[in-house]
């Protein structure tokens, strides 16, 4: 027996999540050794739960910060950001950036105390490196003592199962979040200790088939609700943030998707975006029906629009989970102040009056490319004049748009709040060039694009949170790991480069051309226009601006046009701002910066060198 000294930290006063208090009894960095943490259920959970607090909430996790947006759709003009780094193609400091959420905030101490790992302050946790390296470990940890040292004798077949289901899933997931990032990453299956080399796969697919077996074994093992199940009345009521096996099914699918998307098929070599591993994709497609059959079972259901603000801000009470029926997964999130330097991210600090809190510019370019009109085509189709009667006029741009671009894009003119208290200065957005809420290139506080976004900012009855009409401290809003519209996105693209546009597979009866009419019905749009689902490559185009705009500022977009192979194609290196006069008789697109993307050098980020030297068999990424 392998008798390790485990040490328990405790877990105290979770944010949005559950307690292991009613797991562990335990006093906080008491050590036990194998036997003890694997006698019990109680005991066994206590140490999962570890598992669920190195997941990292993009959002919250660098620092107090909210630069968590890295690809075209965002920009910030202070060096220190880590999306500037990445503007400039300093990967290197990206990978090691102190606030970035990939790495460890600058003051974590391991070993020595609770702060990278407790609730309570979301920044203070391990990055997305080292929180999956240790996520990895621990997994293994469960696994081995489990089933092959034979512990947890006295617990119930049903309590072994579910330890392990969470294992094999943790085990998956916290490989992918590495493999999303610094690409093919050998699949560490056993607790390493002393002395080891693991050679680094020859293909991502590789590591993405090893991932697979394990969501396979986490969905036979895990429940499909832990209200129902006899150790999940120790946390009745509060379980909403645990793995299930439509967890589970959602991310087996992910894992196959990005294993087979263009730039993970052309194995670093080449990329032509609209060739995918169809193999990869069928599987996919699989994966996510089971997750779609769980939502036919009332487990899941979209959101409507009329309710859509519950999946990002409107929580019942505060601190409650957000997601509404579309929840999936999330990390547990920081306390509620950091989830609102989180939620008034895309708003000028002087209206809101959160310190710490950095406002994130929407780019013109991502949204003139991506937010359309409202007869459902892209703003270059739209003119095109192919697809019937023009609706885009560049005299007044912000007219007969997407509703998604109202809902979630804030434009001058906008009305922010009509109570007297709020002055007047601030009760209408003032975002022309010259304008009260647009930065003058020194402060980064108004906005530097002629843009603000409020996904997840507070609105109740047309009136704006503000510093004068507190309502945010009402309301809770978190980035989700994983929402049921982020599901059918993927299914549909996996399904299009599987299948195509109208056939749907054995395992679930909906076409890609019927799950995408799902969001623009639910918009209010008309359906994908016939010529345009009669072309492959031009669906595919579609779908993909589908996806940029019902998941827009929620942390995909830099793993989208990375896996898809256009990153470095002059459309997605160009950020720029609108600017016009206030009395809007102009309009100008200006460059901001042009992204510095080479293919396939700024495609992975960069190992830390040491970890490429210590044995051979580990090749840096391609450029490093």
């Amino acid at each position: 027996m392998k008798n390790f000294k485990i040490k328990l930290i405790i877990i105290l006063g979770l944010i949005l999540s559950f307690s292991c208090e009613d797991y562990l009894d335990q006093a906080p960095e008491s050590t036990l050794d194998q036997e003890e943490v694997f006698s019990t259920f109680k005991n066994a959970q206590g140490f999962v739960e570890e598992m669920y607090a190195s997941v990292v909430d993009y959002g919250t996790s660098a620092h107090t910060f909210q630069d968590y947006i890295y690809g075209d759709d965002a920009y910030g003009n202070r060096t220190w950001k880590a999306s500037y780094q990445i503007d400039f193609g300093n990967l290197n400091a990206v990978a090691r950036h102190r606030y970035s959420y990939l790495w460890n905030w600058q003051s974590a101490e391991y070993g020595t105390n609770n702060a990278n790992i407790n609730q309570a302050n979301a920044s203070r946790r391990p990055g997305l490196w080292d929180g999956s390296l240790r996520g990895i470990r621990k997994a293994n940890i469960v696994i081995a003592s489990v089933e092959q040292d034979g512990l947890m004798v006295d617990a119930t077949q049903e309590e072994r199962d579910v330890i392990l289901g969470q294992a094999y899933f943790f085990r998956a997931f916290f490989h992918n979040e590495i493999m999303k990032f610094y690409g093919r990453f050998p699949y560490i299956k056993e607790v390493l200790v002393g002395d080891f080399a693991i050679p680094r796969p020859e293909t991502y697919k590789e590591c993405a088939l090893e991932a697979n077996e394990d969501y396979k074994r986490a969905i036979e093992l895990l429940p499909l609700n832990w209200d129902d199940e006899a150790y999940g009345q120790l946390t009745f009521g509060e379980n909403k943030g645990r793995l299930t096996k439509g967890v589970a099914y959602a991310f087996q699918g992910k894992n196959l998707l990005l294993a087979g998307s263009p730039l993970m098929h052309g194995n670093n070599k080449s990329i032509n975006t609209y060739e995918y591993d169809t193999e990869l994709c069928n599987m996919a497609v699989d994966a996510f029906a089971g997750i779609l059959k769980l939502d036919d079972q009332g487990f899941y259901d979209l959101a409507t629009w009329e309710n859509y603000d519950e999946v990002f801000w409107k929580t019942p009470t505060p601190n409650s989970w957000p997601g509404s029926t579309e929840f999936v997964f999330s990390a547990p999130g920081g306390n509620q102040a950091q989830a609102q330097r989180f939620m008034t991210a895309g708003i000028d600090r002087d209206i809101h009056g959160r310190n710490g809190s950095e406002i994130v510019s929407p780019t013109h370019n991502f949204i003139h490319q991506n937010f359309g009109m409202s007869n459902g085509l892209s703003i270059e189709d739209d003119l095109s004049g192919q697809y019937g009667p023009t609706l885009y006029d560049p005299l007044n741009p912000f007219d007969n748009r997407d509703p998604r671009f109202y809902k979630w894009i804030v434009i001058d003119g906008e009305v922010f709040g009509t109570k007297a208290s709020i002055p007047a200065k601030h009760r209408v957005a003032q975002l022309f060039t010259g304008g009260e809420h647009r930065s003058t290139g020194s402060d980064n506080q108004p906005s530097t694009t002629g843009y603000m976004h409020k996904k997840f900012y507070p609105i109740i009855d047309g009136e704006f949170h503000s510093k004068w009409n507190r309502i945010i401290d009402q309301y809770t809003g978190v980035r989700l790991h994983m929402r049921l519209t982020d599901v059918y996105l993927m299914y549909a693209e996996a399904l299009h480069a599987a299948k195509g546009a109208t056939t749907a597979p054995a395992s679930y009866p909906l076409t890609a051309e019927a799950a995408i009419n799902l969001f623009r019905s639910r918009a209010g749009i008309p359906d994908v226009h016939p010529s345009i689902v009669s072309n492959s490559n031009k669906f595919m185009d579609e779908l993909r601006r589908e996806r940029s705009v019902e998941l827009s500022y929620e942390a995909h977009r830099w793993v989208d046009i990375r896996r898809w192979g256009v990153a470095h194609e002059i459309e997605y290196r160009r950020k720029t701002s609108f600017e016009f006069p206030q009395d809007h008789s102009s309009y100008t697109e200006n460059l901001l910066v042009e992204r510095v993307c080479e293919f396939p050098k700024h495609y992975w980020l960069p190992f830390e060198a040491k970890q490429t030297q210590i044995y051979e068999g580990f090749p840096q990424n391609p450029g490093w």
